[in-house]
């Protein structure tokens, strides 16, 4: 079964209107800070992509409830909020732009 998120399980006034970025972060990790890069300039270059960042440590059943095991985790929602892709550690820009071309 696809997970299904909503804007207001990721604490966010809306989802993307064709896609969005769901980070899950850590206070002291390194590579979530150039992950958050990635993410933001993606989201630039895609109209209707959104990035939202979580701090996994605040949302716990959240984290457990999608098995995310590490930070940074991203997961790429479709326009209805479902999972499409998911990927653990820093992206490249390319792989995240052809994540969101299978979500729109």
């Amino acid at each position: 079964m696809t997970q299904r998120l909503t804007a207001v399980e990721l604490e966010t006034a809306r989802l993307g209107e064709r896609a969005t970025l769901v980070q899950f972060s850590s206070a002291f990790c390194q590579p979530c800070r150039a992950t958050r890069r990635v993410l933001a300039h993606a989201a630039t270059l895609v109209d209707g992509v959104a990035h939202v960042e979580i701090d996994a440590e605040a949302k716990l059943s959240l984290v457990r409830r999608l098995g995310v095991r590490r930070t940074p985790t991203v997961l790429v929602l479709d326009a209805d909020g479902r999972v499409v892709s998911t990927a653990e550690g820093q992206p490249r820009t390319a792989d995240v732009i052809a994540a969101i071309g299978r979500a729109v």
